[in-house]
């Protein structure tokens, strides 16, 4: 099985020009969705992960996921205000602006070991911020893990200036 062939494509969306990743159709496929989740977690099988981080949204479902199949713990990184607990924040870049992510302040403690997760990596803005906001309450990240990179625009490549290990299942040209 190829995983590429999972993906849909809608060209136009959300904007005329981009291509968009859907990957609900790989997720409603039960063979697909294993094996993306056996592929995100066979470089840490048997080791120690101690917490699994996930961005809000398709994050949680395959972050969920990945920590199960490693018997981590599962940290939700949310919008702002969408949190009930004590929260440490970071802002970041958006192609229009500047949005906020949220994490509660003793979901990691510091030197535990974090595999941060996300569905797709494209301009790296979400995942970079997200990594800074594990550093700054003591995690240290192991990898970043996708499905799906777009090298074109860059986003596995700054991870990786920031020193983080990255692994995707999938890449496809464009964005």
């Amino acid at each position: 099985m190829n995983l590429a062939d999972t993906i849909r494509a809608i060209p136009d969306y959300p904007k005329p020009g981009i291509i968009f990743r859907d990957i609900t159709t790989l997720l409603g496929n039960a063979r697909a969705f294993r094996r993306a989740v056996d592929e995100l977690v066979q470089p840490w099988a048997g080791g120690k992960i101690d917490k699994v981080a996930g961005m809000e949204a398709r994050g949680f479902i395959l972050g969920g996921a990945v920590a199960h199949q490693l018997s981590a713990g599962f940290v939700p990184i949310r919008k702002k205000g969408k949190l009930p607990h004590e929260t440490v924040s970071i802002a970041y870049s958006l192609e229009y602006g500047i949005d906020q992510m949220e994490m509660h302040t003793d979901a990691i403690l510091p030197g535990e070991r974090v595999l941060l997760v996300d569905d797709l990596i494209a301009t790296g803005g979400t995942a970079c911020a997200a990594s800074a906001l594990i550093r700054q309450i003591g995690g240290v990240i192991e990898a970043a893990c996708f499905i799906v990179d777009l090298p074109e625009l860059g986003g596995a490549d700054k991870l990786r200036a920031m020193d983080v290990n990255v692994r995707s299942l999938v890449e496809f040209e464009g964005h």
